[in-house]
């Protein structure tokens, strides 16, 4: 008797078999086995997709919100009187020729250098970046909008210093630091250690530990000075439209700038760590794979104790004219239908974990007595998580793909049973 696939009557009988009790010859037991299987491999995936991309998308953008996307530098020269200059002499003109290139948002130039940082008895080290206070406003985690304490208006009076040198030091708004560089004050003797005093007019919050514990940001015109800069620029800094691309605005920027520069750009600071952690990304996805298709082969399990305790079932169905594909469909609804309910149940909780991360790890937190997560060690302050449709895709389709490929086999099984034989022994 040919029948419709996937007709109503075999939706209702596989629905009986899943619902079944044991003493009715059922396996409702191992189905929920399967189905809490596959759930939480589905959520451990979608989780664990959903902080790796997290982590990558804040470790990014707290490169690209606090440093410059391409920097620009110089080699060594000497000039007319055989003395070698280090730096970038015409910095003005070369910042506007860069910033004059198609896709540039900002080129600023800066002075680096590095001071022993000493508030009272506390001292520490730091990195000082020279920079005029127009463009200062403009880096996107650290001036104008960003999270903050003071205020960038009389920052032409002081020095801007990170969240974490301020923790560490007990500094606030106000008060002042002593800066010693050893590049200091040029005498007869020699050079002698240059030490001023500064005030603290602005306190900000990169989201990087490692620059919110050593950065300071000083006027331009100042660094010079306290560095004896006097008409260089150590570096040209440089923002680009789509950092992401960064690679694809280096042949225009070449061009506009003159033969002796060199350029470094974010990448190829971060480029090993990104590699890492694209190789991560991988591997966690193998595992969590293989973790999927463990969890889809309880299904094979429970349904060959279905097709063994249904065999007098089969028998019947068969004499009264099904045919092997309607079996195979039956048993087929069995399994699929397992995979599915326990797909879409990993899928709710998977996201809703994404979600809901940080009061979650905020429990964890304070059941653990704190400190699970170390910035100092990771870089970051929190443990964030991104919900990216690719990864929910990839997800459910593994699920679901091994699911109804699992199903396949012990459905056959059932569907290619001697009707004769299994009524036999009935």
């Amino acid at each position: 008797m040919a029948t419709k696939p996937f007709s109503r009557f075999e939706w209702m009988i596989a629905w009986r078999y899943l619902r079944a009790r044991r003493a009715e010859g059922g396996v409702s037991v191992m189905t929920w086995i399967s189905l809490i299987g596959i759930t939480l491999a589905v959520f451990a995936l979608i989780a664990t997709l959903s902080v790796r991309a997290g982590f990558r998308a804040e470790f990014v953008d707290t490169i690209l919100g606090a440093n410059s996307h391409v920097t620009v530098y110089t080699q060594d020269t000497v000039n007319a009187d055989g003395v070698r200059e280090r730096g970038i002499r015409d910095y003005d003109t070369e910042a506007a020729n860069l910033a004059a290139v198609e896709g540039v948002t900002r080129a600023a130039p800066l002075i680096r250098g590095q001071v022993m940082v000493t508030s009272g008895d506390v001292s520490g080290l730091g990195d000082v970046y020279g920079i005029r206070l127009e463009d200062l406003r403009a880096i996107p985690r650290i001036g104008d909008g960003a999270e903050a304490r003071g205020s960038l208006d009389n920052f032409q009076n002081g020095v801007a210093v990170g969240e974490q040198m301020a923790r560490d030091m007990g500094l606030k708004v106000g008060d002042v630091i002593r800066l010693t560089s050893a590049n200091g004050v040029r005498t007869a003797f020699g050079t002698s250690p240059r030490v001023n005093g500064y005030t603290i007019e602005y306190i900000f919050s990169a989201g990087r530990y490692d620059i919110d514990k050593t950065r300071l940001y000083m006027p331009f015109a100042e660094a010079q000075s306290f560095f004896n800069r006097e008409g260089f620029a150590d570096e040209i800094e440089v923002m680009v439209e789509n950092p992401e691309q960064v690679e694809s605005y280096m042949p225009a920027l070449m061009n506009a700038s003159s033969p002796t520069t060199f350029f470094w750009t974010w990448r190829d600071g971060a480029g090993s760590f990104l590699r890492a952690l694209d190789v991560e990304d991988n591997v966690m996805f193998v595992i969590l794979s293989i973790l999927v298709l463990i969890a889809t082969m309880n299904i094979v399990s429970g349904l060959i104790m279905l097709v063994k305790n249904k065999g007098r079932d089969i028998g019947i169905l068969r004499t009264m004219g099904l045919t092997e594909g309607s079996i195979l469909r039956i048993f087929f609804i069995c399994g699929a239908g397992t995979g599915i309910v326990g797909t879409l149940a990993g899928l709710i909780l998977g996201c809703l974990f994404a979600i809901y991360i940080d009061p979650i790890f905020s429990l964890v937190n304070y059941v653990s007595g704190g400190n699970v997560w170390d910035p100092e060690i990771r870089g970051i302050y929190h443990l964030p998580a991104k919900l990216q449709l690719h990864d929910v895709l990839t997800a459910i389709s593994l699920s679901l793909g091994l699911s109804f490929i699992i199903t396949i086999f012990p459905a056959r099984r059932a569907a290619r049973m001697n009707p004769v034989e299994a009524l036999r022994y009935e």
